[in-house]
């Protein structure tokens, strides 16, 4: 591709180099770089990548986009622009061919929620007979393609690439869950939606956003993109969500308990084995049972049904979508044994995520409830007393543990979080760094009727320390621990 047809609504500064010249590709870190790439230099919140050009020319980039002025001594074509990364984000579009305008593309964005949502809708979507594909926290995924998840939304070249496969292997539509990092950091620019979905907003990634309003225009962005859109979805039981509805110009389709949402439940049953809900929609109603439980899963199911409403897929193939899910990586996520024990992983990383989990699972009459949670180092230090405080009110026992420390010392992150139980002035508590020890005390403690729950890492299969990653998941740790228990 030549330069000037790479450069394409890109707000340029400063121009020096030939338009002509052919590209091979698009590079945000020097350590990709290959031989005709464009680099695009970055300043981020570590490291800067101006500071790595160097190693970029001897990668072989041809030419470089910046935000600042071109360097007397460098004697290359070099793009001064308005914007790094939102030029990251158009170029690549226009590199692999605007991907996105081929595919019917829904967003969902929302603290919790979007990874339950994106299952549910290709579920639907299979049932309907189309060929989705999906671009999330878990992994992304389509026909036969499963590639870990990094992030939960990839960088711009990242995303522009997949959907070219997703394009190319003849995928009909596209579920991205979006965070917020990625709308504030431009990631998802140059892509056009026709669906996006809002599901709620609480307390989380406060220590970049550094507020709840700078969060919430953080995820406000992906409902005012591009033009290709449908219609918004939004939760209107979500204070936030009410604020976006007032702000929104366009179509907006509102989902809820409430009255005066358009999608709502009209009555619904929630037990041990699952829930049942009659749906009210503008044309109809329908009804579906799911092995799901909470009721947070049924605003996810709420969301779901009213993008597939939206999409014009037939209320059969809805019903068939949803009868085929029986659980979700991650979340609330039963291990089966032979001991009669209730023991579910779930992702709960945040204190109204854990809130959620606890009372749902209050509310189908345990015995005890036995929680095992830490919290992940370098992250919002802020939620860790309050996840403390929730698990005081809400759980029996609780063994705080470690999550993904990071750099942090694990025992200084557990320290914090026993804060949250000193102001509630409970000592129904125990420390256990090693997280599969704490695994092994919780289920064995456990007895018939008791809920062992583990929160915080889900779907997660490593543990990230300080000087090593190592592989661990709380679903084989679970699995191994209950097996060997039932060979006794």
């Amino acid at each position: 591709m030549k330069l000037k047809e790479l450069l394409q609504d890109i707000r340029i500064m400063d121009f020096h180099g030939s338009e002509d010249l052919e590209i091979t590709g698009l590079a945000y870190s020097s350590k990709m770089v290959e031989p005709g790439n464009v680099f695009v230099a970055i300043k981020g919140q570590r490291a800067d990548g101006h500071n790595y050009l160097s190693e970029a020319l001897s990668q072989g980039a041809a030419a470089v986009v910046s935000e600042r002025p071109k360097p007397a001594t460098l004697n290359l074509p070099w793009i001064q622009v308005a914007d790094s990364r939102e030029a990251l984000a158009l170029m690549a579009s226009n590199f692999y061919g605007h991907p996105g305008d081929r595919l019917k593309t829904i967003g969902i964005t929302g603290t919790k929620g979007k990874t339950t949502i994106t299952y549910i809708l290709e579920a639907i979507l299979k049932a309907a007979e189309f060929r989705p594909g999906v671009v999330g926290t878990v992994e992304y995924r389509w026909l036969g393609e499963r590639i870990s998840a990094q992030r939960t939304t990839p960088e711009a070249p990242d995303i522009q690439k997949i959907l070219k496969q997703m394009v190319e292997d003849g995928i009909s539509h596209c579920l991205m869950e979006v965070s917020s990092h990625s709308l504030d950091l431009k990631r998802v620019c140059g892509l056009s939606f026709d669906l996006a979905i809002f599901t709620n907003l609480s307390g989380e990634h406060l220590d970049y956003h550094q507020t709840m309003e700078n969060y919430f225009e953080a995820k406000k962005k992906l409902f005012f993109l591009n033009h290709k859109r449908q219609a918004s979805i939004v939760n209107i039981d979500d204070p936030w969500g009410r604020k976006l509805l007032s702000e929104l110009p366009m179509k907006t389709i509102s989902f809820g308990l409430t009255p005066e949402a358009i999608v709502r439940a009209e009555k619904f049953t929630i037990s041990h084995s699952g829930m049942t809900a009659t749906i009210s929609y503008p044309g109809g109603q329908l009804t579906f049972s799911s092995p799901l439980i909470g009721k947070y899963n049924l605003y996810n199911f709420l969301a779901a049904i009213s993008a597939s409403l939206v999409l014009a897929i037939p209320v059969p193939a809805i019903l068939k979508g949803i009868n085929s899910i029986t659980t979700i990586p991650g979340r609330f996520e039963k291990i089966s044994n032979k001991l009669s024990l209730n023991v579910i992983v779930d992702y709960a990383h945040t204190d109204d995520a854990l809130q959620n989990l606890l009372e749902a699972i209050k509310s189908l009459n345990p015995q005890k409830i036995i929680l095992v949670f830490g919290c992940g180092g370098d992250r919002d230090r802020l939620k860790r007393p309050r996840m403390g405080q929730v698990a005081a009110r809400l759980a029996n026992w609780t063994i705080i543990t470690s999550d993904n420390p990071r750099s942090e010392e694990p025992g200084n992150i557990i320290s914090e979080i026993e804060q949250g139980f000193k102001k509630e002035s409970r000592d129904n508590y125990e420390k256990i760094s090693d997280r599969k020890k704490a695994i092994e005390k919780a289920i064995l403690m456990a007895q018939k009727g008791d809920w062992v729950v583990l929160a915080g890492k889900g779907h997660e299969t490593y543990q990230i320390f300080k000087d090593r990653t190592i592989h661990f998941s709380d679903v084989e740790t679970a699995r191994m621990i209950l097996s060997g228990l039932e060979k006794k």
